[in-house]
Order: structure tokens, then C-alpha cells, then sequence
């Protein structure tokens, strides 16, 4: 596998500190361009991140000193960068826009983003569940009149903890899912130091997020039709979404309903599977993707979040349901698996396919 040059666009926020850590020593993708606001432009990395700096692991060595560009101009990368990731702290529009700006530099934008997500020919993906949906990439150079670039997404963080876990789950009938998620700080960009409201307390509302889980299973779960995505039309589900004092790790308890109900073993049986990225064996694969817990009190964020590298997916307590038929409960690292980490999983699968040719 060639060595691939790679930007990181909001490289100074939470989930680009990840990006700068996860391409550390990553085997195929150099991390060769960090790019910030105009605020931090012309610093370098240490100078512009400063006390924000919000991970446990110090800043890599490589990127201390790299002096960090103005996202706002891709001209230094065109024709030096094979890809970025993004994850912007923008109103949605100028986030569209930006994204679109890089693509249409023939510059493939991974993006951690909320603002394509939506957009018809755009792939939202999780890699072991809709691998099939990158073929729409071609409909989208069309319209943007590209060669190379594109953009490609990853689905909201809070979507890894359930929709994994219902997707092998569609062959028996799913009808009615409710899900309530017990989101962490991480995913506000916070740390407890950073709020301090949190402590002692859960808040019961989380702007935007309650559409996101409702509506992109959908779009995860759609068929390629007319050179777009066109989102499923079931099943129905509601969803509330609360910020918990917790780290990292997002955790959903999950009600679901079946045309056809299946066993607990069928289940069980159901959740072994694996996807196209471990049958690649791409680096960030977790070996196994979904790890099911037989004890009352897992999975747990503290003692869970880091199974597989903080790449896979956590099951437990499952059981009947009076109204619905079954429950459950799901985890995963929301900041790994739901964000960076996502996103580089699936800027590998991009690669193996050659989408960056």
C-alpha cells in the first residue's frame, strides 16, 4: 500500500487531537498538513493548541513544530495532499461550503461533519454496515465536476452504540426501535474541566442530536437508486439523547420490535458477524467487531470503552421486552469508533478501493 499524504482541517478541536494521534504511527496515511482558523495559522501546532489540548497522551512528537495553515485556503495542498479529514467547528452552510471547496481542488474530504450527511449523492458510512453506498461517489464527481475529489461521511458518534448492533438484526423484521442514549462530555468537545456543570448531573437535551439518531439509520440503511442515497423507509424509530457525566463512551439502551421475533440465540448468533474491513484486514478494524457481555452490570464505559482498541462495538443485557420483544444495552468509544477513529477506518476502506487514485 502506497504512503498517503494527509490533511487534517480542524486539527486544534477535540476530535482533531484524535486525528493527530491516531496518524502517529498509522501504516498507510502520513499526516502532512494540519490546518486550523485564521487564529491559530502561522503558529505552530504546540503554540496553537496550547492548554486545549485534551487527550491523556501527550502531543505527538511530528506535529509539536508543524506550522498550522489557514483552512480556509487549500491552495497549499493542491496537488500535494491525497486527502483530508475534517472536523470543523462551523455553522453547517460554511462547513458545506469548505468541504465542498476541498473537493472541488481535487482534494477527497473524509469528514467528521454533520453538514453532508443529508446530501443525496454523499456516502454516510459505517464501514462494516453500508461498504456499499461509496459507489454513489461516482454521481457525485459528476455533479461537482471533479476527477479525484469528493467527500465522503461518517454518521453521528452516538449512532455506533445501536445501529451496529441492529443491523444484523434487519433479517428478522424490524419494525419499531426506541433507543435512549447516555452520551459523554467528549462528544460536546468538553472535559470535566471544561464543564463543570456536568458534575453531579445529567442533561436531558442535546441539540440536533435526537434527529441525527432518528433519521440517518435511515440513510444507513438505503439503497443506491438514480445516482443517490434514497434512505429507507423503516424502521420507525424514536430516540432521547442525554449528556452523562462520563468521559468517553457513549451508551444506548435499546428497545426493539420484530415482524418475524427471533430467539435470544439467533441473536447471539446474528452479532458474530464481521464486515468488509475485517475480511480486508484494514489497520483499524477491530478484530472482533461486536463483543457481547454476559455479566448483569456490562458493558460499562470506564471498564468497556477501550475493547478493540476503542474500535469496537459492546453488547449486553439482552432480553425480552413486554412491549417490544427484545432490549438491550450498546457502548462504544465515542471519540475512537464514533469519530476520528470512524473516520479513518473509512478513509482506509476509501483507499483499498482506490477511491484516492
Amino acid at each position: 500500500m502506497k504512503k498517503y499524504r494527509v490533511g487534517i482541517i480542524g486539527a486544534t478541536g477535540m476530535v482533531g487531537q484524535r486525528f493527530v494521534t491516531l496518524l502517529e504511527s498509522h501504516p498507510w496515511f502520513c499526516p502532512s498538513f494540519l490546518l486550523a482558523s485564521s487564529r491559530s495559522a502561522g503558529k505552530t501546532y504546540a503554540e496553537a493548541v496550547g492548554e486545549k489540548w485534551a487527550l491523556d497522551a501527550p502531543i505527538p512528537a511530528y506535529a509539536k513544530d508543524m506550522v498550522v495553515l489557514d483552512a480556509a485556503d487549500p491552495t497549499p495542498l493542491i496537488g500535494k495532499a491525497d486527502f483530508v479529514f475534517c472536523a470543523v467547528n462551523l455553522k453547517k452552510e460554511e462547513t458545506r461550503a469548505l468541504e465542498e471547496m476541498y473537493a472541488k481542488c481535487e482534494i477527497p474530504v473524509v469528514s467528521n461533519n454533520s453538514a453532508h450527511r443529508f446530501t443525496p449523492d454523499v456516502p454516510m458510512v459505517i464501514p462494516e454496515v453500508d461498504p456499499e453506498h461509496l459507489a454513489v461517489i461516482p454521481f457525485q464527481r459528476k455533479r461537482l465536476g471533479t476527477e479525484r475529489g469528493f467527500i465522503a461521511v461518517k454518521s453521528n458518534c452516538s449512532l455506533q452504540s445501536y445501529v451496529p448492533l441492529l443491523h444484523p438484526l434487519r433479517k428478522f423484521g424490524i419494525e419499531k426501535v426506541a433507543v435512549c442514549t447516555y452520551q459523554a462530555i467528549s462528544g460536546a468537545g468538553k472535559t470535566f474541566k471544561t464543564m463543570p456543570e456536568i458534575s453531579d448531573n445529567v442533561i436531558p437535551y442535546i441539540g440536533g442530536e435526537e434527529e441525527k439518531s432518528e433519521r440517518e439509520p435511515l440513510k444507513i440503511w438505503g439503497e443506491l437508486r438514480g445516482g443517490e442515497i434514497v434512505p429507507a423507509s423503516s424502521p420507525v424509530i424514536t430516540a432521547q439523547c442525554l449528556r452523562v457525566p462520563v468521559s468517553d463512551g457513549h451508551t444506548a439502551a435499546v428497545f426493539v420490535s420484530f415482524k418475524n421475533k427471533p430467539t435470544k440465540e439467533e441473536i447471539l448468533k446474528a452479532w458474530e458477524y464481521e464486515g468488509e474491513p475485517q475480511r480486508l484486514h484494514l489497520p483499524s478494524a477491530p478484530e472482533r467487531f461486536i463483543t457481547y457481555f454476559e455479566e448483569d452490570d456490562r458493558p460499562q464505559p470506564a471498564l468497556d470503552r477501550m475493547k478493540e482498541k476503542g474500535m469496537g462495538i459492546m453488547a449486553g443485557r439482552l432480553r425480552e421486552d413486554p412491549l417490544f420483544g427484545w432490549k438491550f444495552i450498546g457502548l462504544s468509544h465515542n471519540t475512537l469508533r464514533g469519530a476520528a477513529g470512524g473516520a479513518v477506518l473509512l478513509a482506509e476502506l476509501l483507499a483499498v478501493k482506490g477511491y484516492f487514485g
